[in-house]
């Protein structure tokens, strides 16, 4: 509306100048009219037909005209007496256009002063002044009704698009007003993806980025749904042994039962605590897979991550007298094997690996984590001196709280290498199992778990 009114005022403006325009012209054009029906040929100021010039003119203006014609000295005259004289001097053949007050009316007037030629009266040099007035009433009156007619124009061109306008506004408005009726009218848990069908292509986009949210926050309350689901389901057995277990140490009254009663209870309660680690652990890698932005990931140095996972494995390797050791022979020492991660779900996972390896080798056998750096890929394996996996594990290694044949007497609850993939998942890297072969002296295969990072066609981070 303010761009609209200053156009307006700019139109009036511009209105009134060409208005003005027009009719000076016409005022010139009276002006050389009667200058050229001026004549000094008989010694004297005589001009031929001025009042047929002026009664045209008169009809083109539509006003009451005036005309003067005089010598310099005002000592001949024809016509209006005493037209006003411009307030600046006049320059010979220059006609000037100016505003002024004749007998209280005000006129607009044209002034022209030329040589005579021939003299009057034999006087070389001498001069005479042709003039023209226009009254202003009537060219003000035209120049209201143009401005009228503009200014009624142009509101009428306001109101009709501020019409269009609110119309559009409306017409736009009804899909996102059924819209809001629709997702105001849905279920707390219902985050089905919003149809899109019948709204405006300019909503579209919007209405896409709400489903693409919707459907993360459908994925992580599955997964929180998932998580209480199995919390619920693996924590009740043991501690409802842990309850069990204690009724009967407060029962027993023999030190011995009632210690061995507290170690059970003692095993019990890691047993619990490594599930809840490993379910919390599986949680977490789960939430970064759909957190807005991606992972914050690092330049992580494999190498150093591996040392620092096995010197914390040290202890139970000497406990279960397995040979843990790290091979770094194939990388570079100038370069090192780097790759871009989160360095704790990466040590996560090494230490779940470095665990499954420990307890499923027998005492005395080895555990080696090797790191390796062949330019294009970097790899971190894990391997064990172990009996390997049958043909049938191997095809569902990675699903949850699942366990092999090897683990049916082992502790634990079948997440270690889910949790493995989920991280590798995120991180673009692909975990890989196989059996190796026995050895030349009939030794014991084992098994090789190898995360793969920069793969060819996959990226090394989500």
């Amino acid at each position: 509306m303010l761009i609209m009114g200053a156009s307006v005022l700019w139109s009036l403006q511009y209105l009134r100048t060409q208005v003005d325009i027009a009719h000076d012209r016409a005022l010139i054009g009276a002006l050389r009219a009667i200058d050229y029906n001026t004549s000094t040929a008989s010694g004297g100021l005589a001009v031929e037909q001025p009042y047929l010039l002026l009664e045209f003119f008169e009809l083109t203006v539509e006003g009451t005209v005036y005309f003067r014609v005089a010598t310099e000295d005002g000592l001949a005259e024809v016509g209006s007496p005493a037209l006003p004289m411009p307030p600046d001097s006049l320059e010979p053949g220059v006609p000037q256009i100016y505003n002024a007050l004749y007998f209280d009316e005000p006129v607009r007037v044209a002034t022209l002063l030329r040589e005579a030629r021939p003299p009057i009266a034999g006087r070389e040099g001498s001069h005479i002044i042709v003039q023209v007035a226009e009254g202003l009433e009537e060219r003000e009156q035209f120049e209201a009704a143009m401005i009228s007619r503009s200014v009624e124009r142009d509101v009428l061109l306001v109101v009709i698009s501020v019409l269009l306008l609110v119309a559009g506004v409306v017409i736009t408005l009804r899909p996102l007003l059924r819209l809001r009726e629709e997702l105001d009218g849905r279920a707390p848990d219902d985050l089905a993806p919003v149809e899109a069908t019948g709204l405006p292509s300019e909503v579209r986009p919007l209405v896409d980025s709400v489903n693409r949210l919707m459907a993360r926050y459908a994925e992580m309350a599955r997964t929180q749904r998932q998580f209480l689901d199995d919390a619920s389901h693996q924590l009740r057995t043991p501690l409802a042994v842990l309850r069990t277990q204690m009724s009967y140490a407060l029962r027993e009254q023999d030190p011995v039962e009632m210690r061995a009663a507290l170690d059970a209870m003692q095993n019990g309660l890691t047993r619990a605590e490594r599930l809840t680690n490993q379910m919390l652990s599986l949680a977490k890698a789960r939430d970064l897979s759909l957190a807005e932005g991606g992972l914050p990931t690092a330049s992580v140095d494999l190498c150093a991550l591996a040392e620092q996972v096995v010197r914390s494995m040290w202890p139970i390797a000497r406990a279960r007298r397995i040979d843990l050791g790290l091979d770094f022979a194939t990388v570079s020492p100038e370069g090192g094997a780097r790759v871009q991660a989160v360095e704790w779900l990466l040590q996560e996972a090494l230490s779940n690996l470095v665990d499954n390896a420990l307890r499923y080798t027998p005492p005395g056998g080895r555990v080696t984590v090797q790191v390796s750096d062949d330019g294009c890929n970097c790899r971190l394996t894990v391997e064990d001196s172990g009996g390997g996996m049958s043909a049938d594990d191997l095809a569902r290694a990675g699903t949850r709280f699942r366990r092999g044949a090897a683990g049916k007497h082992q502790p634990g609850a079948g997440l270690g290498l889910a949790i493995v993939q989920t991280i590798a998942t995120l991180h673009g890297a692909r975990l890989t199992l196989h059996n190796r072969p026995a050895d030349a002296q009939g030794g014991a295969g084992g098994l090789n778990a190898v995360m793969v990072f920069g793969a060819p066609g996959e990226d090394a981070r989500p």
